[in-house]
């Protein structure tokens, strides 16, 4: 016996929608102003299940998007964040859990390739500099010895 208003087939819809980009049971239930419970209840009676994820076929780098600019560590440790307050809700599925945590696994290695690189476009620099310096040196010797 329902004991809320009926669902409209406007909410339905919405619900599906959402069910098929793998929202939360939380974020439904907020998009949507119903309880968890109802939600829950909703994805049951209308028989919604997760879809098996298709199977990769060799890479799938070829999809990856090359950003023209790294992100700076404000940047990573704001993603950092936002998957760390997304992991207090409760009504988290597995694949979200995992997500969010490759998420945070991910940032934490980005920190580090992000300063190995600072650090060795620093050497880079530095190299460059004493390359001039040493081509300056060079010339200033070549004249003194043609003096």
């Amino acid at each position: 016996m329902t004991k809320g208003k009926p669902w409209t087939v406007e909410e339905e819809r919405k619900l599906r929608e959402l069910f098929s980009k793998h929202v939360s049971v939380a974020e439904m239930a907020k998009a949507l102003n119903k309880s968890r419970e109802a939600v829950k209840q909703k994805i049951i009676h209308l028989e919604l299940k997760e879809e098996e994820p298709p199977k990769l076929r060799g890479s799938s780098s070829s999809r990856l998007k090359i950003p023209k600019e790294l992100p700076s560590i404000e940047t990573a440790l704001k993603d950092l964040i936002a998957a760390l307050d997304a992991l207090k809700e409760s009504d988290l599925g597995s694949a979200e859990v995992l997500r969010l945590r490759s998420i945070i696994q991910g940032v934490k290695i980005y920190k580090e390739l992000f300063a190995d690189y600072v650090n060795y476009r620093g050497h880079e620099v530095e190299m460059v500099k004493m390359m001039e310096r040493l081509a300056a040196l060079e010339k200033v010797s070549k004249s003194d010895e043609t003096e």
